[in-house]
């Protein structure tokens, strides 16, 4: 047993000179075979407990002292325990050379961050992720470098090294040092648990440091374009074509639901004849590998034939001449402030207005509306129905009407017809107030 057979002391090293300071150092003794080495501190020879191997008395020098040296020993326990645990050999040379950070590190945070990212980019080219999330792991990774080197100052750390207390200060360090917003700061440790959790599987340390954390997402409402925005989108004239590329291929976003990467991916083969002789669109979304079966709206239909003849389409055999996201996004903040529209544009904005102004809110069934966007269930696409005003208001007219025609038919209501009739406006009214004030 390691324990009949594993010491640790600490004492003074005897000097030439004649003084009362000596440095203390470090004894392990593994099978009986001592390995020794000095901890690079001094003490007085007449303040030492030479039994206990402890500094004597209570001063706070000596509190400090003996604090760091129990510190020291249950590192090297701990790092013991490890070996042991692994099933390799304990010697007193190893445990020396690991205080000495001789030790070759092979389960480092960054080294299974790379290891992982890695492989994920294999596995990006065999298509069974994006690149987009690849890239996201690698952010990931230079953030948790970056906290090490600005918390710690070190350039990497062991998984045994870390605790409750490193995640708690990680989640601080993104909201305030890199200024993220808080469901910004949970997606990168979101994806820094996933290699905790790989380095737990892997049996590199022995507790969960996320087992207490507890990070709440703070649901932000993802508003679409509102009919009249989306009107005035369309109608404008821009000056450079630029723009007006831009606009188009948003549009088109709009009337079909396609994700960013999916329509620039969008080939003409993948426009389709489908069962009602109609034409549509056929494939899959690279996100998820769900199949996209949308019918063309006419107006989608106008702008691909529009860009039939693009020289970019015809190079790249797309349907339209998709820009990169960034430059999207950049082009669609100039795109608002040209056309009067206060809420900000992105590519995302348009799958939404097409989940929400244009099928949702026209009636569509929201489990037709599932399976165009390729969402994998209800819930996801329940998130993309925000009503708008217009259908509020209209929900409301209708109200008022059922209301005139049960008085009409009736001559006069009862007291109890009357009073559910006001609670049932009084719902809609509230209804009304609270997406008012969202807006």
């Amino acid at each position: 047993m390691l324990e009949n057979s594993f010491g640790i002391i600490f004492f003074l090293k005897s000097s030439a000179k004649s003084t009362n300071e000596r440095f203390i150092y470090l004894r392990i003794t593994v099978n009986g075979v001592p390995k020794e080495t000095s901890t690079k501190r001094k003490w007085n020879v007449n303040r030492w407990d030479q039994k206990s191997g402890r500094a004597a008395g209570n001063k706070e020098d000596a509190k400090a002292l003996n604090f760091f040296l129990y510190s020291l020993e249950m590192k090297i326990r701990k790092f013991a325990d490890q070996l042991l645990e692994k099933q390799e050999p304990v010697t007193s040379v190893k445990l020396i050379n690991f205080i000495l950070g001789k030790t070759k590190l092979k389960t480092t945070v960054l080294e299974e961050f790379q290891i992982h990212n890695d492989q994920m980019l294999a596995l990006v080219k065999k298509g069974e992720y994006a690149i987009g999330t690849h890239v996201r792991f690698e952010i990931s990774k230079n953030h948790i470098k970056d906290f090490m080197l600005y918390k710690y100052g070190v350039q990497d750390m062991e998984f045994t090294e870390l605790n409750f207390e490193f995640v708690k200060e990680y989640e601080f360090y993104l909201k305030t040092v890199k200024n993220n917003a808080n469901n910004t700061a949970l997606k990168y440790i979101t994806n820094f648990k996933k290699i905790v959790l790989i380095a737990l599987d892997k049996e590199f340390l022995v507790t969960d440091p996320f087992k207490r954390f507890k990070c709440r997402k703070i649901k932000v409402p993802k508003k679409p374009l509102a009919g009249f925005e989306l009107a005035l989108l369309e109608k404008h004239k821009f000056s450079t074509a630029r723009l007006g590329v831009v606009r188009d291929v948003f549009v088109f976003q709009c009337y079909t639901g396609l994700a960013y990467i999916d329509v620039f991916n969008l080939k003409r083969s993948d426009i389709k004849e489908g069962i009602d002789g109609e034409q549509w669109i056929l494939t899959e979304r690279q996100k998820t590998g769900s199949p996209i079966n949308i019918p063309l709206l006419p107006k989608a239909a106008e702008i691909l034939q529009r860009y039939k003849n693009h020289p970019t389409c015809i190079e790249r055999d797309s349907v339209l001449p998709v820009n990169s996201n960034q430059k999207m996004n950049e082009y669609l903040k100039e795109i608002a402030d040209l056309c009067g529209i206060n809420s900000a544009l992105n590519t995302h904005k348009a799958r939404r207005t097409f989940g929400s102004t244009i099928t949702l809110n026209n009636n569509v069934p929201i489990h037709i509306v599932k399976e165009m966007l390729g969402h994998q269930s209800v819930s996801q696409t329940e998130e993309y129905a925000i009503t708008e005003q217009i259908s509020i208001g209209r929900e409301m007219k209708g109200l008022k009407q059922r209301l005139a025609d049960k008085e009409d038919v009736s001559g006069k209501l009862t007291l109890q017809t009357i009073e559910r009739m006001e609670k049932e406006l009084s719902e809609m009214k509230r209804k009304f107030a609270t997406i008012n004030q969202k807006e």
